[in-house]
């Protein structure tokens, strides 16, 4: 279970907290564990809330939040088998030398982790830090590829007596030398998110995502751990499948993670222990039509520039980006790609294929881009209208109302689950 950032914000503060705990209460828990609690073993408070790029501002919200959500899993009944955490980006610590053995925790945040962790260690709950080799190879072009990946091809790091092959090892260390300097050398250490992208950077691919992910499911089966950890910690693979609204902010591979494209198709064959994937049987697709540019119309049309802009700020075309699946498409294909992937983000609906006479419907597959570049056909959700993200304020109701009607959903849904 995901508590948002905003809304832990929330539940730092005593009022949203007796909405929580009293909804908590309400379930009927003895019909509810056997169904679903026996699932739920960590509540994950915010996600990743002390990066740099969110300049403090959850700082002085996250621990009472979590000390909040904590308490009312006690009062429920719940505090032996679920645990409340807080999942932490690798920027919360560092090492000054390179090496891990010169890790601490970053010092602006340094007294409000170990306020974190002797809470999470008081509790009998891990501490959950995401770690993605991945963002080290796409933040430094000098940065060696093969120690990103877990096939020993690498030029290893040394550091003392102790010798790191990949960076995932020597990262994961880092944070274990932070935590013994910090007097927590036992603290049990979860991975909330590890994985490769697909798309949206020139790394970002499927070859690369195989072997960063297959490479770490094998260690996995093995059970092996890092130097100062033999020990395998619990691993979460990130993530099942795309999210083409995830913000772009940090690069446009952000909504690439998944394993499997939206439509539960395999991107790549990843081998689990018991074979490789298996798309999803029974999709069911809308007509196989898509949008493009007309043949007749021109680039240079005073409406082009505003109608592509138009397409992809309310669909995904982060696929069309500097070395991602759809580069090298000329002005006419990326035209042709934003105005499909608008179209069937809006379900084929009827006028959504105009841009000011610019694009037609075609039932000829626009094709693939030396077999990368997909133009997709969205799946059919049962006739259910696509609201045009243009026109919506959906998006900007208040956390405080989204949040608590979340909660109220997800709880009113459990006690739904009692009764049938």
């Amino acid at each position: 279970m995901i508590v948002s950032n905003r809304f832990s914000s929330l539940l730092s503060s005593s009022i949203y907290l007796f909405i929580f705990d009293f909804l908590l209460s309400r379930i009927d828990l003895i019909c509810l564990y056997p169904k679903i609690l026996f699932l739920l073993r960590y509540v994950a408070v915010g996600n990743e809330p002390f990066l740099k790029t969110y300049d403090g501002q959850f700082t002085k919200t996250t621990l009472p939040a979590l000390q909040n959500i904590q308490a009312a899993l006690i009062k429920a009944g719940l505090g032996r088998d679920v645990k409340a955490t807080v999942p932490l980006n690798a920027d919360v610590y560092q090492s000054d030398t390179g090496l891990p053995s010169g890790g601490t925790f970053r010092s602006d945040i340094q007294d409000l982790m170990l306020s974190i962790i002797k809470f999470i260690n008081d509790n009998g709950a891990p501490l959950t830090i995401n770690i993605y080799p991945y963002l080290s190879l796409h933040a430094d072009p000098n940065f060696p590829v093969d120690f990103a990946f877990f096939d020993g091809g690498a030029t290893p790091v040394v550091d003392g007596g102790v010798t790191y092959t990949n960076v995932f090892d020597a990262n994961y260390d880092t944070l274990i030398s932070a935590l013994e300097k910090s007097g927590f050398p036992s603290i049990p250490v979860v991975i909330g998110e590890i994985g490769w992208p697909t798309d949206g950077d020139v790394s970002a691919n499927p070859n690369f995502a195989r072997r960063f992910n297959q490479g770490l499911v094998n260690r996995i089966r093995r059970g092996v751990g890092t130097p100062k950890r033999p020990t395998l910690p619990d691993v979460y693979l990130f993530g099942l499948i795309d999210e083409d609204m995830k913000s772009v902010e940090p690069g446009n591979f952000e909504r690439h993670w998944g394993i499997f494209n939206f439509d539960g198709t395999v991107k790549y064959q990843l081998d689990l222990g018991g074979g490789n994937l298996t798309a999803a049987k029974g999709v069911r697709y809308l007509e196989r039509q898509w949008c493009v540019m007309a043949p007749n119309a021109d680039v240079a049309d005073p409406n082009f520039g505003g109608s592509l802009n138009y397409a992809c700020t309310y669909a995904d075309c982060t696929s069309l980006g500097y070395g991602s699946s759809c580069a090298g498409l000329d002005l006419r294909g990326n035209a042709s790609y934003a105005f499909n992937a608008y179209y069937q983000t809006m379900n084929q609906q009827k006028g959504a294929c105009e841009f000011s006479n610019l694009a037609v419907i075609t039932r000829i597959d626009p094709g693939f881009k030396d077999g990368t570049c997909r133009y997709e056909i969205m799946i059919d959700n049962g006739g259910t209208p696509a609201s045009n993200p243009g026109t919506s304020s959906a998006a900007a109701a208040s956390v405080s109302s989204s949040g608590v009607v979340s909660w109220v959903a997800m709880l009113v849904l459990g006690l739904v689950a009692c009764f049938h």
